[in-house]
């Protein structure tokens, strides 16, 4: 459920808020003179929203690169590859 607020109710009723964006894992959208204004969300959910951005710009530039040339890589190549990443003493 879509939460919009006046920007009073941040000063009035900051604890209901809060408990809105912790407990529902949701944004508040707050209005001034009836037209948005601003977004308040939990720290947890805003990272949440930053890696899900993150994500999503690789597999775009993955899919721009994948359209851009005809070689691909090989599974167990990739695999190596990443475990050397999260462990560099990894000599598989």
């Amino acid at each position: 459920m879509i939460h919009i607020r006046p920007i009073s109710d941040l000063r009035n009723n900051f604890a209901e808020i809060s408990r809105l964006v912790h407990e529902e894992d949701e944004p508040v959208y707050l209005t001034k003179n009836g037209h948005g204004d601003m977004v308040v969300m939990s720290l947890e959910t805003y990272e949440k929203k930053l890696m899900e951005k993150e994500i999503n710009d690789k597999l775009q530039e993955a899919a721009a690169e994948a359209e851009s040339t005809y070689h691909r890589h090989d599974h167990k190549d990739v695999i190596s590859d990443m475990r050397r990443i999260v462990d560099p003493n990894n000599r598989d």
